[in-house]
Order: C-alpha cells, then structure tokens, then sequence
C-alpha cells in the first residue's frame, strides 16, 4: 500500500503509459491479497499542484503529514512496516521544518532514545555513530554514551533481525590509523577503546577501534558481520561504491520496521520513466522479508 495522492499517482501512471488501477484505502478494510497491476493507495491529497521535479514548500505540510500517517499506522499495528521514498530535506527547511532526515524524524515521532542509521546489501553493512552532522561537530558529538548507546543498538537489532547468535561488530576509530597511540588524535584513547572494553565485559563481540583505511579491505570484512563508522563520510561511501541502487537504508533502534532507499530524490529523472528502482525493490523486499519474521516469532 502507498500513502499519496492517488490522482497524482493515476496521472504519473498515464503519463508514463504504465497500465496500473488505482483503489483507495480505507482502514476499517481487511487486508486483501495483492492483485497485478493494482495499487493500493492511502490517499492524502496535495495542498498545490505538483510539478514533476520542481519541489513547492507549499506542499511540505503534505510530506510531513505522509509521514506521520504511516508512522502512526506501524506505531498502532495497522501497518507492518513502513517503506519511506527519498525526500528533498531544503524544502521542508525551507517552509519552517527542523527537518534533517528521516531517521531523526522518525525517532522523535516514536520518542525513540537514540536512532542508527545502518545501510546495508548482500556484501556489507555498515551503522553509523553520527548521521547529518557537520564534520566540524563530529568529535563532540562522539561521546561514551552515544557509542555506548549506539552499539548496543546494534548488537541488539542485528541479534533481532539477522543473526541467531552474537553479531560480530567492528568499531572503527575516528582518526586516521585510529589516532596513531594518541599521536593523531585522543578519541580512541578517551572514548572509544573504553567502551568497547565496557561492552565486551558485557558479553558483545567488538574489536576495535579499527583504522577506517583498513577495515573494508576483503580480508578483514571476513572478521565482522557489521562495521560501526563513527560519521556519514567514513562509512557510507564504501558501501555505496560496492552496491549504490542495490543497498536498503533501515533505521535500527526504533518501535518500527523501517527501511527506506539508498539515494536521493534525483529530480531531474522525475516522470521520465528512467529512475533506477533498484533500491526501492530491495528496501521493500527487506521490509516485508523482516514483518513476516517478527509476525512468525509473534506468533511461536
């Protein structure tokens, strides 16, 4: 089911000579099984006419307002996952909207404590400290207590959704060769070796604090079921190098199933018909791949 507006949806579909039926739903409806060439759409109309690749702040109350319906539904179990598109973030700023992605969104419309943004495929997954930071503010951002917070979130979500025994994390260093003794930088020293020796007391499997150069090299990766990167930049590109249109952005650390793409909103390809839908197949795929899984287990 997609929450949008189904006439903007009929139109794209026409416009793109897709043959696809557009049926409206209501939430007193039983779940239907899926039928071809059928959408399923929640509808909530636009506040302005929409004009393919040319964002209007005008309709940012409409994005918001897409977003915490789907979000409301996974909290209250009408939804079993939530699946979210990419999402031009400057124009929701642009109308008022302390808006920086959809991980802290959604964290703070759930009240979760602390989001993690993990980006994975079928090679690497990589989790991330920080997300949408400024490099010049990472060093303080990086604190004992978000890593300490983050990787237990990790371990946590990774044992609950893709391993039956301990996931095996690798924490890297923050500086170049994880800070050279001290010599480079003290954030290994001052946070992030002690908190892996705390945690690893706690039973999780850590090493670290690796130097990021080194940690994605094929030999290495075979030691490490998810890398830990300390910033958006340090992390983030490897994996995107190796599977960009094929990798899924999940948010651990939430109440909710959420995944959503590994790119952005690439206006220029709106209503083309050209987009690579890669991404959203594998986000979708995991999503209903992870509710059937927590449904079985709910079930047992």
């Amino acid at each position: 089911m997609v929450a949008g507006d189904a006439g903007l949806l009929a139109d794209t579909a026409h416009a793109l000579s897709l043959p696809l039926a557009i049926e409206r739903y209501e939430s007193s409806q039983q779940p239907a099984a899926h039928r071809a060439r059928t959408l399923k759409v929640l509808h909530m109309p636009t506040v302005r006419a929409v004009v393919a690749g040319q964002p209007d702040a005008g309709n940012a109350a409409y994005v918001i307002g897409m977003l915490d319906r789907a979000c409301d539904g996974c909290m209250n179990g009408e939804f079993a996952a939530m699946v979210t598109a990419p999402v031009q973030k400057s124009t929701l700023m642009d109308a008022g909207y302390t808006f920086i992605g959809h991980t802290e969104y959604l964290a703070a419309r759930t009240r979760a404590a602390l989001p993690v943004m993990l980006l994975l495929n079928d090679q690497l997954r990589v989790a991330l400290v920080t997300t949408h930071l400024a490099l010049a503010d990472v060093p303080r951002a990086i604190t004992r207590e978000r890593l300490r917070t983050t990787l237990r979130i990790v371990n946590m979500d990774m044992e609950r959704h893709f391993f039956r025994g301990k996931p095996r994390i690798a924490v890297l260093g923050l500086n170049p060769h994880a800070g050279e003794a001290g010599h480079l930088g003290r954030e290994e020293i001052d946070v992030i070796e002690p908190v892996i020796q705390e945690l690893r007391a706690e039973g999780l499997d850590l090493q670290g604090p690796v130097p990021a150069d080194t940690a994605f090299t094929p030999r290495f990766l075979q030691t490490a079921d998810v890398i830990v990167a300390m910033y958006h930049d340090q992390g983030l590109p490897v994996i995107k190098h190796v599977g960009f249109g094929n990798a899924v952005n999940m948010t651990l650390g939430l109440p909710i199933l959420r995944t959503s793409v590994d790119h952005g909103t690439a206006l220029s390809l709106a209503r083309t018909g050209k987009a690579d839908v890669g991404s959203l197949r594998a986000a979708l795929k995991l999503a209903v791949d992870l509710a059937g899984v927590e449904s079985a287990h709910a079930g047992s």
